[in-house]
């Protein structure tokens, strides 16, 4: 995983996780809209992970819907890279 992103992302997926329920995809975005949609993640302070071919996987989701149990372990290591880099996490031992 990387903390540099490309200057124009070819696809974006966001994601929310209440920590009760499996994360859903809230937003997909191509092109353009992918570019914007980390625009507004970086003004509002959410981090961004570089993963493409888990950002690809994940397009394929309906939004709302929770990711299916086959990505739980590729998004459970974004969610923990997340949280160790945010310091809200202690790193692993």
């Amino acid at each position: 995983m990387s903390d540099e992103l490309p200057q124009k992302p070819a696809l974006a997926v966001a994601l929310e996780y209440d920590h009760e329920t499996a994360p859903r995809v809230t937003a997909i975005g191509q092109g353009d809209t992918a570019e914007r949609m980390q625009e507004i993640a970086r003004h509002h302070g959410v981090p961004l992970v570089e993963n493409p071919q888990l950002a690809a996987a994940l397009s394929k989701l309906p939004l709302d819907q929770e990711i299916p149990e086959q990505l739980y372990r590729a998004v459970a290591e974004v969610l923990s890279y997340i949280l160790r880099t945010s310091g809200k996490l202690g790193a692993a031992k």
